[in-house]
């Protein structure tokens, strides 16, 4: 697997992945963000989608989603996709900012560079989902008008550390460091996420814990071992505990006037499928989609299905399928 993450099969799912123009974004506190822009083709678009990705991962995780927006025509995206701080490409975080709230306000000093009259899309995976949450307590004068639509993937809006992968699985692996080792009896699912961009994981490990389906092309694990590699280990365990003290059950009032996508996978061992069931209740106007099967990286696992149901969301932000959110079905499952 070359660095790039992509399939060393030149007509592999994985090849070939599409680049944009990168830039740097400071944060409100100076930080360096490593941002990338795709446009559409043609140089207009009607909305902007932001990737905000999950905890141990980078932009690269939204291969799929890159490839499939750039070719849509209804409507026109522009796609913007950023790391984290501490994670991929942007600057090192010292654990006093590894937390949700400044990732939210993170995210927030991202937005502010998309030109002004294009609505937005936020889609969130995992952790990337809890700062979009957290972002909505914020600011939530941002969600309506500016912010017309949100998916949230495979995320949680609390109780991150209730539920998991089993603690027999971790007293097979030695701690990475002594911080990591104690947090081990309650956060079991995150532990074991740094363990593995540490490279102390097995692939047969990794590929549990990342993916649900028998049938999981092995291009799709060694993408995700090369992406876990992107992000120093040290700077992962700064974010464990804002991870495990995550609380925004309240925070998804502030989405009440947004059009909401919910994606769950129901083999998903960091945050099981009851997670996504209960932002579903508490947004009782956001579409929910469980795919059968499916890991904690879903839309790596499932693109084609998960991307077609982000594109219905988007043409419904912009008008283009002639339905108001009310009007679709709340329930998919497959």
């Amino acid at each position: 697997m070359s660095r790039a993450g992509q399939d060393p099969r030149p007509d592999g799912p994985f090849a070939g992945a599409r680049t944009g123009r990168t830039a740097t974004v400071a944060a409100d506190d100076g930080t360096p963000l490593a941002v990338e822009e795709i446009g559409p083709s043609d140089g207009t678009a009607e909305l902007t989608v932001v990737g905000v990705h999950g905890f141990a991962l980078s932009r690269r995780s939204w291969l799929f989603q890159q490839r499939d927006l750039a070719a849509l025509r209804l409507p026109r995206v522009r796609q913007v996709y950023y790391d984290h701080r501490g994670h991929g490409q942007s600057a090192p975080s010292p654990a006093e900012t590894s937390t949700i709230e400044q990732l939210a306000a993170d995210l927030h000093a991202v937005l502010r560079t998309v030109p002004a009259d294009e609505p937005i899309v936020l889609v969130g995976h995992s952790m990337g989902g809890m700062v979009v949450m957290e972002l909505a307590h914020r600011a939530p004068a941002l969600f309506g008008d500016r912010v017309r639509g949100v998916a949230l993937i495979a995320t949680a809006a609390g109780e991150v550390g209730a539920s998991g992968l089993p603690k027999s699985l971790l007293w097979k692996y030695n701690p990475l460091t002594r911080g990591v080792g104690e947090l081990a009896g309650w956060q079991p699912g995150l532990v074991e996420f740094v363990r593995a961009a540490g490279g102390q994981l097995t692939r047969r490990a990794v590929r549990r814990l990342a993916f649900g389906s028998a049938d999981v092309d092995s291009a799709a694990v060694d993408f995700m071992l090369d992406m876990l590699a992107d992000t120093p280990v040290r700077q992962l365990t700064h974010f464990v505990d804002t991870l495990g003290s995550h609380d925004r059950y309240a925070a998804l009032a502030g989405l009440k006037h947004t059009d909401v996508l919910v994606v769950g996978a129901d083999a998903d061992r960091l945050t099981p499928f009851t997670h996504t069931e209960r932002i579903a209740v508490e947004l009782p106007h956001a579409r929910l989609l469980r795919v059968r099967g499916a890991g904690h990286m879903v839309h790596l696992e499932r693109p084609d299905l998960v991307n077609s149901h982000l594109i219905d969301l988007l043409r419904g932000c912009r008008g283009t399928d002639g339905r108001c959110p009310t009007e679709r079905n709340r329930w998919w499952r497959r």
